[in-house]
């Protein structure tokens, strides 16, 4: 980590970089103590003002059961960030902070971030957070298309690979495997320090993040460092939809870390000087299906559900508990296991799947933009899913399960190719196919097709998808221009028929369609204009990028992505890809649940969530191929899709405190209970 070049200039003043310093500053003192100093330039809580977000950056320096195993170890937070190759960051990322209000914090982190390089901006906006939380927040939510790229996707990508390099933030609590049997007084400890007791005496937490660092992004095991993820997805609960930071907490499940072979860059976490969680290898058992989970996750007695229990013991049964980045072979088992028990959801699966959806919808939205059945179309449409994970999976079971897509129009892909398993009556009998678990045999094409299919280009020429979604996560570019030709290539009606055996085709035959947007008629919006999607995190992952899928197509595609590109324009015509990102689903949807006091999320639940982003695309966006709302109005996609989650909840019986009959009384009702930072008239008036 390299420092910020347009913040040694500040390191020469003289002026105390924060008004609690006042006239002390660290030229007087210079034999005080480097935990000292830390502490007096901020790093490890927010500045004195308003106070209202005090709490959420406190020191914490008694905390020995929350902190990671190796702080633990090293003597506590202050002590950790002492440490040579820390200090000396924290001091001048500290330094470098000295905006009091939001036109000057945008003007700073702006400069930096014109260096070309945003780990330097997202090391700035922590300093920022440490420094004065509201104003952190006054400053996301002043420039949040610019900004969210910087304090999450895909910056906080690379910041969870350097995250010891940086200093250790006292928000984020830290539950390691050892204090199995005892997760109960590490919530409590942590709870003591950052949270506030409600009148009744209890602490008062609405939601909680928490993540085993198995699978970060598209990066692999990252284990402890991996904390800059619910830290960063609480923050974007807050921006996007209003939470109250002072009621979220971020947690790390630490469960142990794999070695270099268990991430995609092979950085060697696990042994680097900073890597402050346990050192122990994951407990990892094969299972029937010949998959590798942790052992130590399920049972009687699993971790991760005593965690859950322990959450629902000291905060109560309503607070909302999101899974975020467990490897797939446990993230699906664990979703099935537990979200019937408690008020819990995977953003990866069920908050992407929304997410893929949305963009689905909103594409098809700019192809039929009068059409007042968005979720209507969608039995029409024919499905190809590029990589089996839980994103692909997750999108194919919503659009099964509650938009009611037919089986036999989803089709998908893993590292062997199509996806296939043997002709039987019985979906759980039987070892023959392509699958590799009882997910991807879930939605395996029935019987071995007579015709190429381990090739992408083959696939989509015998298939003819209408909507492509690529979720690979380890295949970048794999939508060449091949691919593009292929899709866009009008095929004959009776291409499927062609395909497949005689023999197999009468019985997976797709229905045919009742409306004039059959995908194989060559003469309809959606197949004259396909919907591809390139969701892999980060940018250097993805399978295509805007610009040559917009330029192969001649703007043809319509094209969504998980990471931001900027428009392109051909043929005089602009085009702006929209990231199809779960940030327009999971703030809105938590926020929502929260405050209704829901008992569950069932998958309809995650469709409304789609549909009400859907819903929200401007005439605008529609112009563009946006196929969701630009980012600039994401606090308005998150009250759309709350409002849709509590009214989905209150028509399933499932919010225990109703906020109104009408879309528009709980509207209301939720914008009154939305959390602003606080800021002095001075910030105030600059915003």
């Amino acid at each position: 980590f390299r420092p910020l070049p347009s913040a040694l200039k500040n390191f020469a003043r003289s002026r105390p970089p924060l008004a609690c310093l006042g006239k002390r500053t660290l030229a007087s003192e210079p034999l005080m103590s480097a935990a000292r100093r830390l502490d007096m330039l901020g790093l490890f809580r927010a500045a004195p003002g308003n106070g209202v977000c005090s709490g959420i950056s406190e020191p914490g320096s008694s905390r020995t059961l929350s902190v990671p195993t190796r702080v633990a170890e090293a003597g506590g937070l202050s002590a950790w960030n002492a440490q040579d190759g820390v200090r000396a960051t924290g001091e001048m990322l500290a330094r470098s902070v000295t905006a009091n209000t939001v036109v000057e914090a945008l003007a700073q982190v702006k400069a930096i971030m014109g260096l070309g390089h945003l780990l330097h901006a997202y090391a700035y906006m922590r300093a920022l957070f440490e420094r004065n939380a509201d104003l952190y927040y006054a400053t996301l939510l002043a420039a949040p298309s610019l900004l969210l790229p910087v304090v999450y996707t895909p910056t906080v990508g690379e910041a969870c690979q350097k995250f010891g390099l940086l200093p250790l933030p006292s928000r984020g609590c830290y539950v390691s495997l050892k204090h199995k049997g005892r997760v109960l007084n590490v919530l409590r400890e942590y709870a003591q320090s950052h949270c506030r007791k409600e009148a009744d005496g209890t602490y008062g937490v609405d939601c909680i993040v928490f993540s085993d660092g198995g699978r970060i992004l598209g990066l692999g095991d990252l284990g402890a460092w991996g904390m800059g993820i619910p830290i960063g997805k609480l923050d974007l609960y807050t921006v996007c939809a209003g939470v109250d930071p002072r009621r979220t907490i971020p947690v790390i499940l630490d469960a142990g870390i794999s070695d270099a072979s268990g991430n995609t860059a092979k950085l060697d976490i696990k042994g680097h000087p900073f890597y402050t969680g346990s050192r122990e290898a994951r407990k990892m058992e094969k299972i029937k299906a010949g998959t590798q989970v942790n052992s130590e996750y399920y049972g009687e007695g699993g971790f991760v559900e005593e965690f859950m229990r322990a959450a629902t013991v000291l905060f109560g049964k309503h607070v909302l508990l999101q899974f975020e980045d467990f490897n797939s072979n446990d993230a699906f088992p664990l979703l099935e296991a537990l979200r019937g028990k408690f008020l819990a959801y995977n953003d990866d699966i069920q908050g992407t799947a929304s997410v893929v959806v949305a963009g689905i919808l909103g594409g098809l939205r700019i192809c039929h933009p009068d059409s007042t059945d968005l979720i209507g179309l969608l039995k029409d449409e024919m499905f190809l899913f590029h990589g089996a994970g839980s994103a692909n999976i997750g999108a194919a079971s919503l659009l099964v399960s509650s938009a009611g897509v037919s089986p036999s129009r989803i089709y998908m892909t893993n590292s062997r190719g199509l996806i296939w398993r043997a002709a039987s009556n019985n979906i759980n009998s039987g070892t023959e196919g392509t699958f590799r678990t009882n997910e991807q045999k879930n939605f395996a094409q029935i019987g071995k097709p007579n015709w190429r299919c381990v090739e992408l280009v083959d696939i989509i020429e015998a298939v003819k998808p209408s909507v492509l979604v690529g979720a690979v996560g380890r295949s970048p570019d794999c939508f060449d221009k091949k691919v593009v030709e292929a899709l866009l290539r009008p095929k004959p009606a009776n291409v499927w028929q062609q395909c497949w055996a005689p023999a197999l085709a009468p019985k997976a035959l797709p229905p045919p369609s009742t409306s004039n947007t059959n995908p194989f008629s060559t003469s309809t919006a959606a197949s004259a204009r396909p919907i591809m999607f390139a969701l892999s995190n980060p940018k250097t992952q993805a399978e295509a990028t805007a610009k040559d899928v917009y330029e192969w197509s001649g703007g043809r595609c319509i094209f969504g992505s998980g990471t931001s590109f900027e428009p392109v324009t051909v043929n005089g015509r602009t085009h702006a890809p929209g990231q199809v990102n779960n940030v327009y689903i999971f703030p809105g949807l938590s926020f929502g649940a929260a405050m209704c006091r829901a008992s569950g999320l069932p998958d309809k639940i995650f469709l409304d969530a789609a549909e009400a982003v859907a819903q929200t695309l401007s005439e605008q966006d529609l112009a563009e191929d946006r196929v969701v709302p630009h980012l600039d109005r994401i606090r308005e996609v998150g009250l759309n899709v709350a409002t849709a989650t509590v009214l989905g909840c209150q028509r399933l019986g499932l919010a225990s405190r109703p906020l109104g009959t009408t879309a528009a009384e709980v509207r209301e009702a939720l914008r009154a209970l939305m959390w602003t930072p606080a800021l002095s008239d001075t910030s105030k008036s600059k915003l």
